[in-house]
């Protein structure tokens, strides 16, 4: 029983490789010459085929001269004549056989496959005129050892030259090139290009333009600080700013816009200093003593009001914003006498 199962594997592997052979090895050419063998079995024709097609053959060109076999048991083996050129010239192959396999069909019942192949050399020839072509036979051996003579009937070969002017017996100069017109159809594809490139230039300047619009600021004019100051002052006047539950609102409104306008007119950080801090500061400036003690008193109500919920009274309530104005006109009138001096000063070191 294992001797039995040992030979089915076998013949299994052995169809399975036999199945996977290549078809280039089903057909085997030998370049040996084609001595007439067996028996002499006539076949069709041999073909001659031009490798460019056209009306003639000029000399120079190349064809292929073969023969074609169909349905061939797989395993027949053949064997191919050997050309022999002709050293004075005539038609000579430039190329051994080539065998291709062209067709294979498949048969049932473990049969082998057929196959359809072409065989031909290379030919060619540098001279003019009408040439017969050797006949072509092939010896096949078959796979129970018979040998047959394949005979192909040859084929006839006329060659010619380039046409010469009769008139003048002179060959014909060369053409220059042909310069054929410009069609809508070659030019369309370059003028889309050149649209949609000029469409990317413009859109990406556009692109950038806007992004540089983005990216710079708007110029915006800015008003004089104690314009801004009696602005919002003016915004705060009302005797209903003095109720206790608005005071804290009302003294921090009067306080940040005196805080605003002195952090434009003296350049001191007056937003972030306490009261203590920006009076101190504030004694270095041309401010006078007098008023700054009146503002002083006016910001430590307004603390007293914003963080200790002290309730000022009406007295303090109705000074506190003439107190605020006064205080921005004076250091603003000041400011505009010191600046018209400075220029009467440059008139008068000119002259």
């Amino acid at each position: 029983m294992r001797k039995a199962l040992l030979y089915i594997a076998f013949l299994l592997s052995a169809a399975t490789a036999w199945a996977q052979l290549p078809d280039s090895v089903a057909v085997e050419a030998a370049d040996t010459a084609a001595v007439p063998q067996g028996k002499i079995v006539p076949m069709k024709g041999a073909f001659l085929l031009q490798s460019e097609p056209r009306d003639s053959v000029l000399i120079g060109d190349q064809l292929l001269y073969g023969v074609e076999m169909r349905l061939v048991e797989e395993g027949t083996q053949f064997a191919l004549p050997e050309w022999q050129n002709d050293p004075k010239g005539g038609v000579m192959a430039v190329s051994p056989w080539i065998v291709d396999t062209l067709k294979v069909t498949k048969q049932r019942n473990g049969l082998p496959r057929l196959l359809d192949i072409r065989a031909g050399l290379v030919i060619t020839s540098f001279d003019e005129g009408q040439y017969e072509l050797p006949r072509i036979l092939m010896q096949r051996y078959s796979k129970d050892g018979v040998v047959d003579t394949l005979v192909f009937d040859p084929m006839r070969l006329e060659v010619k030259t380039m046409p010469v002017d009769t008139a003048t017996f002179e060959p014909h100069p060369m053409k220059d090139q042909i310069r054929y017109p410009v069609t809508v159809q070659e030019a369309a594809p370059w003028i889309l290009a050149v649209q949609l490139l000029a469409s990317l230039i413009i859109l990406a300047v556009c692109l950038y333009m806007i992004y540089r619009r983005k990216d710079e600021l708007p110029f915006v004019r800015k008003e004089p600080a104690h314009i801004v100051a009696l602005r919002k002052l003016d915004g705060l006047r009302g005797k209903n700013m003095w109720a206790p539950e608005k005071q804290k609102a009302f003294y921090s409104g009067v306080t940040d816009a005196l805080r605003e306008y002195i952090a434009d007119r003296y350049g001191v950080g007056a937003m972030e200093m306490t009261t203590a801090e920006l009076f101190r500061d504030m004694k270095n400036t041309d401010v006078p003593e007098e008023l700054l003690k009146e503002m002083k008193v006016l910001f430590e109500t307004a603390d007293f009001v914003k963080f200790a919920k002290y309730v000022a009274s009406d007295e303090d309530n109705a000074a506190a914003l003439p107190l605020a104005v006064r205080f921005v006109t004076e250091t603003y009138q000041a400011q505009i006498v010191s600046d018209d001096m400075e220029v009467e000063e440059q008139k008068t070191e000119e002259v």
